[in-house]
């Protein structure tokens, strides 16, 4: 889980980075030598961060349509599996980029187990999954996790693939 976490913050700090010197060279040589810190006063400069913007918007908003809101757990667990990894960090980069935006991570249990015990592993299942969205830059503040225990069953089967239907967190925009 921290080597995830690492690996998710480098790289949500990798695309944040920009490099003066590329945006310097378009100025001819003399500007790549000296690379001017302040701001240009040119109406272009000014656009440039309303579509930057705009664009991470879309692009969070792709990512997220991309994958199912779905983690999977497996049995009496509450770590998060690699396969899901894309899925958090694409709903973590939404609320990152998407400040005003909320999720709702319900937690989920199959139905082996006491009701109890159930509740708290979904509450634990919900608790993993918003902590890995806040390690990519998510607001706590804009994430509400909660269990439903074995109450909100996706499969209502008695087998194996029923169950592990229903060992999840759902991730739902509000």
């Amino acid at each position: 889980m921290k080597l995830f976490v690492a690996a998710i913050s480098l790289a949500v700090l990798a695309g944040c980075a920009t490099k003066p010197e590329q945006k310097a060279s378009s100025s001819g040589a003399a500007s790549a030598a000296a690379p001017s810190t302040a701001p240009s006063a040119s109406s272009a400069s000014v656009a440039t961060p309303k579509s930057a913007d705009a664009n991470a918007r879309d692009l969070a908003r792709k990512r997220i349509s991309s994958v199912e809101p779905a983690v999977y757990f497996d049995f009496n667990r509450f770590d998060i599996k690699p396969q899901f990894h894309n899925t958090v960090s694409a709903y973590g980069n939404y609320l990152a980029v998407m400040k005003e935006s909320k999720i709702l991570v319900e937690g989920n249990a199959d139905e082996r187990g006491t009701v109890e015990y159930n509740l708290a592993l979904g509450q634990k299942r919900a608790e993993a999954v918003s902590i890995a969205l806040q390690a990519i830059g998510a607001n706590a503040n804009n994430i509400e996790a909660i269990s439903n225990g074995e109450e909100k069953p996706r499969n209502k089967a008695k087998s194996e693939a029923a169950f592990a239907e229903n060992r999840r967190a759902d991730l739902i925009v509000r």
